[in-house]
């Protein structure tokens, strides 16, 4: 069974199919938040400090970390804040990081001071970043998400998609990556604009799991964009990508509606033993009276019973 090892300085998680579904907080990334992106530049990391605690006592198993405030000199800009904003968050929470970057020199800088072993986000099917990026996860000896696309775009036939995939995997392997270590991004697009695109991304993850036998994640929530009421739609989504397979998602875990269906699918796929993670976080829960807002189920792991203390070679990188 293929296991993905992700871990901070002091907690191992495993994304696996056999594990319960890995959310990863995409909170932390200043795209498309002005004020975040503004704060981050003057030093400001308040919001960064808020969102990453309130992502981890939503149940997120992994935080994203993204520091791409500017499109000018990112070369030159992006590393010592990538760096500055790693350092704060994996000193204040334990769980597992992913280094978010399109910057290589970004995110070799993020990988020199990482404490354990975590997530490299991402590389892509195109050369330039193929001989960029593996060495890179060879010599710190760290997963990758492996994004399907390269130098032609982002292809709407799921085959192609299947095949750059295909392509990460063998190149990874070339470096002494084994398949364990790819997390395979198969693009899911906004079912908006293309009316198949659930069913293609259900169609692809079968292929995954079971021809390359790779773990898998996405952006959940570009299922829904340019839709109204998106989280419903992201919601409804949940469930069927872990029934077709994926095993992890790059997610906003403060939506309850959202959430609730990750805890739910792990009940009803067995990767939640007896419930115990649904009573825990649902046994005091009120439905709200007609016309009030629902009370806030109590905060839980929604990957909690994957994730264990560790103390290894690998949580020790960086300590």
């Amino acid at each position: 069974m293929t296991r993905t090892i992700v871990a901070s300085a002091t907690r191992e998680v495993v994304i696996g199919f056999d594990q319960p579904f890995c959310v990863i907080g995409e909170r932390i990334n200043p795209t498309g938040r002005k004020k975040l992106a503004a704060e981050m530049i003057e030093g400001n990391f308040d919001t960064v400090k808020a969102d990453a605690l309130a992502q981890v006592a939503a149940g997120a198993t992994m935080l994203d970390v993204n520091a791409g405030v500017t499109a000018v000199n990112p070369n030159e800009t992006e590393p010592p804040l990538l760096v500055k904003t790693l350092g704060i968050v994996q000193d204040l929470v334990d769980v597992p990081l992913s280094i978010d970057s399109s910057v290589t020199a970004a995110i070799e800088a993020a990988l020199s001071v990482a404490k354990g072993r975590p997530l490299v986000n991402s590389v892509t099917g195109e050369e330039e970043k193929l001989e960029a990026i593996l060495p890179l996860c060879k010599k710190y000896d760290v997963p990758v998400v492996a994004i399907s696309n390269d130098e032609t775009g982002i292809s709407e036939d799921p085959d192609v998609r299947f095949a750059v995939a295909r392509k990460i995997v063998e190149r990874a392997a070339d470096y002494g990556i084994k398949p364990e270590d790819i997390v395979v991004d198969p693009l899911v697009m906004p079912i908006g604009a293309m009316g198949t695109a659930g069913k293609q991304v259900f169609a692809l993850l079968h292929r995954l799991r079971h021809e390359l036998k790779v773990n898998t994640t996405c952006g959940l929530s570009n299922i829904s964009f340019g839709l109204p009421h998106r989280h419903g739609v992201n919601a409804g989504f949940i469930p069927m990508v872990i029934g077709a397979g994926m095993t992890s998602a790059i997610m906003n875990p403060c939506r309850p509606q959202e959430m609730e269906m990750v805890r739910a699918a792990n009940v009803l796929n067995g990767t939640d033993p007896d419930c115990t993670n649904w009573i825990r976080t649902y046994r005091d829960y009120a439905p709200a009276a007609a016309g009030a807002p629902a009370s806030a189920a109590p905060a839980a792991a929604a990957g909690g019973d994957g994730g264990r203390r560790r103390g290894g070679r690998a949580a020790r990188r960086g300590a």
